[in-house]
């Protein structure tokens, strides 16, 4: 979920989301609602899967027992790992829902673009701190999906009997919700896996070979010069109760000592909320990699549906057009341009970026699209 500008996106989804989230029939919590909500609901993207997980999620809480697991589920954790909760469910409406959540996760991989590397995926949870006294009171809670839309003014949640109730999101609601929604950090870590496989496949991060990272420096400096991030702040924006942290993470684009175009991924798990300044000390670039002392950053943020193969795969596509001329090229937009049109539907995954980044770069630098700063300096590593 989102902590900066509008970063929202809908992407590619499979069409095993259609076959994955059949209601049950002969349960507690189906009935005629179930066809109906199926036969219309979105299955073609990661939001779609979420919005049918939620709707058999609030059905299947008609059983108490199961209600009771999961309410105790949700005031011990922020979120739990919702394949995990219902496969080791002893109550019959989670064993029943469980088949339906392993197979909405496979969804969710697939149009992630992770396939089956990834485990679960999908979480549920209270949507704000402050409804855990209601829901240890007894309240009984409505199930909603992640919101897709950044400017959106209402949600959808469901009810134990399959009713849809439109919640503001202006304000939080008295009533307890779950959400259901991916697990972003697990998402990025695994996505950035696939997007470095890629390019390696494709020659596009080949480290530079050890013997040249100090042929032309005294052995007292040996080591690589890098530069580092000191602190960092993404731009402030109004969120709604509904919102939670964002999982960012930054391509890094120049040419390689191969002189081929290159991309680094840095991952950034630790900046997850607008308007606050983070010191994480983090290498952004490691110039040892790079032949010219240019280079730029993309920062980018998984919104949910972010599919890192097609990611990757644009990204390649677009790169192997380009070759060195000898001279330094500016890549960030030819990256921004390799992006699938479909990304930038509703509220794209792009936060800012920065370009011309040089090994003697300090101090603070403003992103291109106005939304975030970075503080960087010239840091030494020296061989051990």
């Amino acid at each position: 979920m989102t902590a900066s500008t509008p970063l929202r996106t809908t992407l590619i989804g499979v069409a095993l989301a259609a076959t994955a989230l059949i209601p049950l029939q002969g349960t507690a919590f189906a009935g005629q609602n179930d066809r109906a909500d199926s036969a219309t609901a979105p299955v073609s993207s990661v939001a779609g899967i979420e919005d049918a997980t939620a709707r058999s999620l609030a059905r299947s809480l008609a059983d108490p027992a199961w209600e009771r697991q999961v309410r105790e589920a949700a005031l011990a954790a922020d979120s739990v790992d919702l394949r995990a909760l219902t496969s080791g469910s002893t109550t019959s409406a989670g064993k029943r829902i469980a088949p339906q959540v392993a197979a909405a996760d496979r969804g969710v991989g697939a149009a992630k673009g992770l396939g089956g590397r990834v485990g679960s995926l999908l979480r549920v949870g209270l949507a704000d701190a402050s409804m855990k006294a209601s829901l240890a009171g007894g309240a009984a809670p409505l199930v909603a999906a992640a919101p897709s839309d950044d400017d959106a003014s209402a949600l959808t949640a469901y009810d134990s009997e399959g009713v849809a109730h439109e919640l503001s999101l202006d304000s939080v609601p008295d009533r307890p919700v779950y959400v259901v929604d991916v697990d972003g950090a697990k998402a990025v870590t695994e996505g950035l896996k696939v997007v470095n496989e890629t390019l390696e496949a494709k020659g596009l991060d080949v480290p530079a070979p050890a013997a040249r990272l100090n042929a032309a420096a005294p052995t007292a400096t040996a080591g690589i010069n890098t530069t580092l991030i000191n602190s960092v702040r993404i731009s402030d924006v109004k969120e709604p109760w509904i919102k939670g942290d964002a999982e960012i993470f930054t391509l890094v684009t120049g040419f390689g000592k191969d002189g081929k175009p290159r991309v680094d991924t840095v991952e950034m798990p630790y900046l997850n909320k607008a308007a606050t300044t983070y010191y994480p000390n983090q290498v952004l670039v490691n110039w040892s990699n790079y032949k010219y002392d240019m280079a730029d950053a993309v920062m980018m943020e998984d919104d949910g549906d972010t599919n890192y193969q097609a990611l990757a795969k644009a990204i390649v596509t677009v790169l192997l057009t380009i070759t060195d001329q000898g001279v330094y090229i500016p890549l960030a937009d030819a990256l921004l341009d390799a992006i699938p049109a479909s990304w930038w539907t509703d509220d794209p995954d792009y936060v800012d970026s920065w370009y011309t980044l040089a090994k003697a770069t300090k101090g603070t630098r403003n992103g291109a699209a106005a939304n975030g700063w970075i503080n960087v300096s010239p840091y030494h590593v020296p061989a051990l």
